[in-house]
Formats: structure tokens, C-alpha cells, sequence
């Protein structure tokens, strides 16, 4: 919710250096609150910035007192405690603390690290199976094998190996493209040294052992277009017809035909062919093995003999080639690809470990031990066993200022009724451990407030603009507009404010698809006991549906053909293509000035807000303390 930017001096952030506490002294208290120079600072400074003429300190006083006021009258009328503020300011605090919550140095390194990565080419075979216990203890058995010699890679690749892709070719996969596969493969790739084997790793989407062929400098990304003729899918003659028609094609090529024009009419690539072949930069294991064999291997501008993949029969032109792109040129990018792996939580949670230790935050391993035996006793996690774990006096986890009872976690325990006694213990502790970490982060953001000038200046600004806003909408804006009785009583008061140019014609006028119908509206309207017109228009189209359309209409001469034909005396507009044929002026008088509120709607409530906001103040100024440190601002004062 943006609501807290309506205020003119709550609006886009800035950061000022903070005052040590014995150099923020309080330049006013305000129903009993002390305001410090800091806070008024870091408000002053960014108004001025965003006033095509700035406001001196000393009107800029006046408003921020009356700002204080306002928030003041807010908070006793408790909008502080209500759901909505709640949830809004701490999801708000939330998102700023995000930064204080992480640790920049991991993600830095992580970020190094995944440049370095790049930096090299690596080639490697692998053996996958399915994520379950009993197949990561038999891909380390197999690997054990391979390594004692007892058998080859290639051989268990073929047998076991569940990546259909790679399996025929003895587990060869081809090289590993930085930041496409899951980090864990990339990085056990990266990390093993060529001919040696990893161990088992875990990608998410099952276990590998993977195998370095080589690793040799990144030879960076070229850039290329290609003409297909398609095989896959087809039958042997026709795979022998795509053959003749490529060959044919090479030819037209060496004969000095364009290279986009032949790829436009002839090839089988979609994608690439709408585009003269072009298929863009790409660097080594984007593309098939033979594809990117041949694409890398040509110079720039050359063509290629026919050649066959998997996908039919190519001819490529290399257009071009770069290497590894610059450190800081793609150093956003790498930061970006962190959301897609487990590395975006990893700087988290190094920030939280930290934290924990400030904190002495830990989980009880004599309450964990407690809850246990409760469930032993009980023969699995059914609701006994959940009870008695609930009832245990002993907090589950603690930290400096707080800790953490098992009935406060236990909601959160994923562990299914009837799990074994392993399972639920271990969702024990892993709810434990995220509540522990859950509550220190609440402390921590708590306590940024007190040491990080910035976010105090910020989560202020955010909390006193909603509440600002709330309170000025139930006592000023939406008032003015709800408020019928009031804004005709101020209109009435104020009538000489308001007056036009040239007389207005003033009606509503009735549309129809015919006269009848018209004449029927307008002997129902008659009868119609409602003044007030939105609620004459309302018991119209209650009547009449949509046969009728209405609108309330106040135009000067020369602003609408319509009106200026009902009451000016204009011609009558030419007919127009929709189905309101007919129309008609009801109650339409000229009017030299406007006679309600109604008339100059927009400028009486405007008007009409400015003279509540004015009471309110006065009221505010009667109702609450405000004591300015007169010496104080003084000082301040002389800094601008």
C-alpha cells in the first residue's frame, strides 16, 4: 500500500548520517513523545528536495508539528492496533530489514565463484538414479567400483543410469553450461578435478556421480545461422530425401546464393528460419554435441559442409565470435540466476547463523530428548504423543530476551499422525529450529531500530504515514465527500466563491431508443418523490432497466452539441450510429451561477477539505501538548 506518499514529505527514501544519541537532542515532545533532531532532519531534507520551491525551516516546522499531531490523534484512536495496520507495517519492516538479513560477503563470493565458473569449459559424463536412500547408498557403491577398478563408468552408465540421453553413450553428456543446470551438478562439476569422479551429489532432481573429461579455458560464445533439413521423425527414404535436398542446398550456397534467403524458403527450423537462420550467441553445450563441434571449430564468416545430429542434416555459417564477457557485465545477471537454486538462501542464512550466535540462540537437546521418550512411550506420533509433547514445561529453544515452548510449535510440525518415532523427532527440531530463527529475526529487525539510523528513519516515516493517512480519511477526505448536509451548508456560506464565466445549462436528459418511451420516462419522473439525484437516477433505472440511459449534464454554450441544442436553441446534432435515438432535456433550467454544492462539485470539496483539515488542526493544537526546544532548533536553524 502506497497511501503513506499522499503526505508531501513522506515519499521516496533517503538516507542521511545519524546523530550519535548525545548529539540528537529532542527538538520537541508532542503528547508526551520526544521527536529528535534526526528524525525532523531526515524529513526536512527530503520535503526540500522534491519542492520546486523548497519551504523554509520555519514553515516546514509548522506542518511537521501538525503532522505530529495528526499521528498523535491516530494512535489514540488505536488504528496502531488494528489487523490491517499490523499486517502492513510488518510486512513492510520485513521487506526493509531483507538487506540487514543478509550477508553480503557470502553473496559476493557466491557471485565470484559462479563468474570463475564461466571462465572455464568443462566436459563430463554422468550416472543418475532416482532420489531415494537405497539409491544414494548404491550409486556410492558404484562408484566405489569404478574407482577400485572392478568395473568402467561407461558400463554402469549404460546399466543403471536413468538419463536415457547419456546413458547409450556411456554416461557422456556433454558440457556443463554455467547457471542452466542445478547449481549443486554445476558446482560438483566445476569442483572435480578432470578424470576424477564426485561423489554422489544431489541435483534436486536425483543423484549423480559425474565424471570430469576435461576442463580446458572457456572458449566464450559464438555466433551463428543454420539451414535444417529435418530427419527425426521421418522414415529412412525420406531421411535419404532431406540428405539430397541439404546437398542440393550446399551447393546453391557455394554458388554465391544468400545464405538468409535459402534459410528462409528452405529450412526446416521454425524458429531460426522466419529470421534468415539466425539463431544468435551461444556458448559451448547450448547445442548439441556435433553442432557445437562444427560451430565452434569454423572461423568467422565460414559455411559448412553438410552435416548430421539427431535432428536432421545442417548447414551452419558462423557469423561471428566473443569471449568471456567481463566481470561486471555480468555480474547482475549471475545475482539474478541466484533466485532460480538454492544459492539465493545461502547468504540468508549465513546472515542468521551469525545472528544466531549474537543471540545464543539453540535448540534444547534436553527438551528434544524429553519429547522423545514422549513419544516412544506413546508407540508412534499419534494425538497422545502430541499432547504430551505440547504439555512439556522445558522450552524446546531459547535466545537472549525470549524462548520458544513446544506448544508453540507444535501446529507447525509436519510430521504425519502415526510417523515413526525418527520421523516425528526430526520435524520437531526442524520446526524448533525455524521458529528459533523465525523469532531472532523478529529481535533483530526490533533492534535495528535502535542501531541503524537509515531503517529507523524509514520504518518510521512508513508508520506514521499510514496512520496519517487513515486519520485524515476518516476526519477530512472521505468526510468532505460523505458529508451531503455539510458541504451544502459550506457551499451556502461560501455561494460568493464560486461563479462561472458564461451561464451553464443544467438538466438531466433522458435517451431512448424512441419518443414513446421517452414520454414514458418522463410521466414516471414526475412522479418521483427523490431530490437528492443520485437517488433519482437509481429509482429510474430501477423502472425502466436499460431501455433508458440518464445523465446529469452542466455545460456551458460551446462544450457539448447535445446541450447546446437542448438549451442553448443549437441545431440538432446529426444522427449517430448507436441505439439513443431519441433524447431529452427533464427539469434543464439556464443558470447564471451555480445554486449547490453540486455544481462546482469538484472545487466545493476541495474547498470544503481544506476547512475541515483547518478545524481539525486548531482542535489537535487544544487537544495535545506540543513544547518546541526553542534553543535547539535555534542550532538547527543555523545549518540552513
Amino acid at each position: 500500500m502506497k497511501k503513506h506518499l499522499l503526505a508531501a514529505f513522506i515519499a521516496a527514501a533517503a538516507v542521511l548520517p545519524a546523530l550519535a544519541k548525545d548529539a540528537d537532542p529532542v527538538l520537541m515532545t508532542v503528547d508526551g513523545h520526544d521527536v529528535r533532531v534526526s528524525e525532523f532532519e531526515y524529513l526536512y531534507n527530503k520535503n526540500k528536495s522534491q519542492q520546486l520551491q523548497p519551504q523554509t525551516i520555519d514553515e516546514y516546522l509548522q506542518m511537521f508539528i501538525e503532522y505530529k499531531l495528526k499521528v498523535a490523534d491516530a494512535e489514540h484512536a488505536g488504528l496502531q492496533d488494528t489487523p490491517e495496520f499490523v499486517s502492513e507495517y510488518n510486512k513492510y519492516r520485513a521487506e526493509l530489514a531483507a538487506p540487514y538479513m543478509r550477508d553480503t560477503a557470502v553473496e559476493d563470493s557466491l557471485v565470484r565463484a559462479a563468474y570463475e565458473h564461466r571462465k572455464y569449459d568443462v566436459l563430463v559424463s554422468h550416472i543418475m538414479l532416482e532420489r531415494t536412500p537405497a539409491n544414494k547408498a548404491l550409486l556410492d557403491s558404484i562408484r566405489t567400483a569404478i574407482v577400485a577398478g572392478n568395473t568402467t563408468f561407461e558400463a554402469e552408465a549404460r546399466k543403471n543410469s536413468i538419463d536415457r540421453g547419456s546413458s547409450a553413450r556411456g554416461g557422456l553428456m556433454g558440457m556443463v553450461i554455467p547457471d542452466r543446470f542445478p547449481y549443486a551438478f554445476e558446482d560438483a562439476a566445476y569442483n572435480t578435478a578432470p578424470g576424477e569422479i564426485s561423489p554422489v551429489t544431489d541435483s534436486g532432481m536425483g543423484y549423480h556421480i559425474i565424471r570430469v573429461e576435461k576442463k580446458t579455458p572457456a572458449e566464450g560464445e559464438v555466433e551463428a545461422s543454420h539451414i535444417l533439413r529435418l530427419t527425426q521423425g521421418r522414415t529412412p527414404g525420406q531421411a535419404e530425401d532431406a540428405r539430397r535436398v541439404i546437398d542440393s542446398i550446399y551447393t546453391l550456397v557455394k554458388g554465391g546464393a544468400d545464405f538468409a534467403d535459402l534459410a528462409r524458403r528452405y529450412s526446416e527450423d521454425p524458429g531460426s528460419a522466419r529470421m534468415g537462420g539466425a539463431l544468435g550467441w551461444f556458448s559451448r553445450g547450448t547445442m548439441v554435441h556435433e553442432f557445437d563441434s562444427v560451430s565452434f571449430a569454423l572461423p568467422d564468416g565460414a559455411i559448412s559442409e553438410p552435416f548430421a545430429t539427431n535432428f536432421g542434416y545442417h548447414i551452419v555459417k558462423r557469423t561471428g565470435h566473443r569471449g568471456v564477457p567481463a566481470f561486471e557485465d555480468v555480474a547482475g545477471e549471475i545475482r539474478g540466476n541466484f533466485s532460480r537454486d538454492e544459492r539465493a538462501d545461502l547468504p540468508r542464512r549465513a546472515r542468521i547463523a551469525r545472528y544466531l550466535q549474537e543471540y545464543k540462540g539453540a535448540v534444547s537437546t534436553d527438551a528434544v530428548a524429553k519429547a522423545r521418550k514422549a513419544i516412544e512411550a506413546a508407540g508412534s506420533f499419534d494425538s497422545v504423543a502430541i499432547a504430551e509433547v505440547s504439555a512439556i514445561s522445558t522450552p524446546v529453544a531459547t535466545y537472549s530476551g525470549g524462548k520458544i515452548s513446544f506448544a508453540d510449535i507444535m501446529p507447525a510440525v509436519l510430521a504425519p499422525v502415526g510417523s515413526d518415532v525418527a520421523t516425528a523427532v526430526d520435524a520437531i527440531e526442524l520446526a524448533a529450529r525455524a521458529a528459533l530463527e523465525d523469532a531472532v529475526s523478529l529481535a533483530v529487525r526490533d533492534n535495528l531500530q535502535k542501531t541503524e539510523p537509515d531503517y529507523r528513519n524509514l520504518v518510521n516515516e512508513y508508520h506514521d504515514g499510514i496512520l496519517l493517512y487513515e486519520i485524515s480519511n476518516r476526519n477530512v477526505w472521505e468526510r468532505a465527500s460523505k458529508d451531503r448536509e455539510g458541504l451544502e451548508a459550506y457551499f451556502k456560506a461560501n455561494a460568493a466563491k464560486y461563479s462561472w464565466e458564461q451561464p451553464k445549462f443544467k438538466s438531466y436528459i433522458f435517451f431512448a431508443e424512441n419518443d414513446s418511451l421517452l414520454d414514458k420516462a418522463v410521466v414516471y419522473a414526475d412522479s418521483v418523490d427523490v431530490a437528492e439525484p443520485t437517488a433519482f437516477v437509481q429509482a429510474m433505472r430501477t423502472r425502466f432497466g436499460r431501455d433508458i440511459k440518464i445523465e446529469r449534464v452542466i455545460a456551458a454554450k460551446g462544450e457539448n452539441a447535445i446541450t447546446d441544442f437542448l438549451g442553448f436553441d443549437g441545431p440538432r446534432p446529426e444522427e449517430n450510429k448507436s441505439r439513443w435515438k431519441a433524447y431529452r432535456a427533464y427539469k434543464g433550467r439556464i443558470l447564471d451561477a451555480p445554486e449547490e454544492a453540486a455544481d462546482v462539485r469538484g472545487a466545493a470539496v476541495t474547498d470544503y477539505q481544506n476547512e475541515l483539515d483547518r478545524k481539525w488542526v486548531a482542535k489537535l493544537h487544544k487537544k495535545y501538548k506540543v513544547k518546541v526546544n526553542k534553543k535547539v532548533f535555534k542550532e538547527l536553524k543555523a545549518k540552513y
